[in-house]
This record gives structure tokens, sequence and C-alpha cells, in this order.
């Protein structure tokens, strides 16, 4: 897959006209929305091969220019995931202990980020992977039990490319577009933080009950009523701070 992409990457960057062509042609997803009612056909367990017609390929074709222009170190700590990681502008003012790195998709599932994992993170050989995605995967029908299976198969990459390499889960937003799929939203984070249970690489961060009020989620959200405005993400901030100041937390072999 690292192969493809630079050769890709390489024919891309030889054209200006190809360029263009990488940038804007295909069948690019839309951003998260409140009216998909199919689900979607993703990717499961294999790598998807660069072309023009590539879900996300401007978003892919964006990281390997920037793993291009600077060349990645190790042990930084990769933020990836849909829209709620996209749009987080203060990233890496908001973990200045960190060497944080966004690596967010808008619109995207869980089976992307597996298909696209030599893309987005192996490159950083990262400290630790902080994963938001299934949110996009609940509206699109997927049952809990699915949600579950496309995350252990996202997994499964991880550990067979960056071996102990922790991964964090961040829970599954609530929000006030979707509140009609908190329920599933609620039943997805239960299996997966009971999976958390049985794995020592595996974190499950609830940032769920901080945002909500009662049964209704806190008015943290911009005008579309589903993507966070800065009070949310103070919130994602403190959350996941904590989640990542635990002396106890596991951390990739060959990283402090």
């Amino acid at each position: 897959m690292k192969r493809n992409a630079q050769i890709w990457l390489a024919a891309c960057l030889g054209s200006a006209a190809l360029v263009a062509g990488c940038q804007s042609t295909g069948e690019m997803p839309v951003e998260e929305t409140t009216t998909t009612t199919t689900a979607p056909s993703l990717p499961i367990a294999s790598p998807i091969a660069l072309t023009r017609s590539s879900p996300f390929v401007s978003e892919m074709y964006n990281f390997l220019v920037q793993d291009e222009v600077m060349p990645p170190a190790a042990c930084s700590t990769v933020f990836t995931g849909s829209s709620s990681i996209r749009f987080w502008f203060t990233l890496e003012e908001d973990f200045p202990a960190l060497d944080a790195v966004n690596r967010g998709f808008g619109g995207s599932g869980i089976a992307h980020a597996t298909a696209y994992f030599d893309i987005l993170i192996t490159p950083h050989q990262p400290h630790e992977i902080v994963f938001y995605s299934g949110e996009n995967d609940v509206s699109a029908g997927a049952s809990p039990d699915e949600i579950l299976a496309s995350f252990q198969t996202f997994l499964d990459k991880k550990t067979a490319t960056l071996g102990d390499t922790p991964v964090y889960f961040v829970s599954i937003k609530p929000s006030i577009a979707r509140l009609g799929q908190l329920e599933t939203q609620t039943a997805a984070n239960r299996l997966i933080a009971d999976y958390a249970e049985t794995r020592d690489d595996l974190i499950f961060i609830d940032i769920t009950e901080p945002m909500m009020d009662g049964d209704t989620p806190k008015d943290l959200f911009i005008s579309d009523r589903l993507h966070m405005n800065a009070a949310g993400y103070d919130i994602w901030t403190k959350v996941i701070s904590e989640a990542l100041a635990d002396p106890e937390r596991p951390t990739a072999a060959g990283c402090d």
C-alpha cells in the first residue's frame, strides 16, 4: 500500500493537470449529514487502491503531500477519524505537550480508517492513536454489533502494523441533530467499552456523559446542531487529556 501510494503521489505531483484531477475528481463522500438512511459500501479488510475515483482521494492526497513536505517524526500522537477530528482546528494548541497530528477526514466510517491506515497512521509510528469514528456508521444504519466488528478489524490492522501501540477510542458523541440515534450510539459505545476491558492496548474514553444535560445534549454545537463549537472541544480536550495523563497508561514499544 505504501509503495502504491508513493507511485500515485509522484504521478500527481508530476503534472499540474493530474494534481487538479487528484484533488477534485471522483465520487467524493459528503460531510456528515443527518439524511443518510442506507448503510454505505465500506471496505472492511483490504486497503483501497488510490485512484481518481477512490473515496476521500482529495484528503488522502493532502495527507501524502503533508508527509512529503514535513516527514513524520516517530512517537507522535495521531488523532484520526471523522469530522469531529477533522474540524479540531485547535488540536495542536490544546495538546501542547504532545506531537499531535490531525488525520481526520469528514464523513468517514471506521472501515475507511482501516483501509487507509497506511496513509493515515503508519508513517508516524505513533506513541498512541486517538480514534473517533462510528457516528457516521450509526447514521448509515450499522448495528452496534457491526460497529464493534468493524472496529475490531481496525485493531487487527493496528496490531499487524504497529504491535502494542495503544488506541484510545473516544465514545460516539451525542448531538442534537442525531438525538434519535442516541440509543444505538449508546449500545455501540457499551460494546466497545466492554471490549476495552479485555485488551491492554485499548482505552475507552467516555465523552458522552459530560456532553449531556440529563437526556438532552448540551448546547455545544454550531448551526447544523451536529458539529461541535469551541465549548464542545473544550470538554473533549479536558477528558482526553486526563486519559493521556494517566501514569499507568500503556505506551508503544520504543516510545517513552
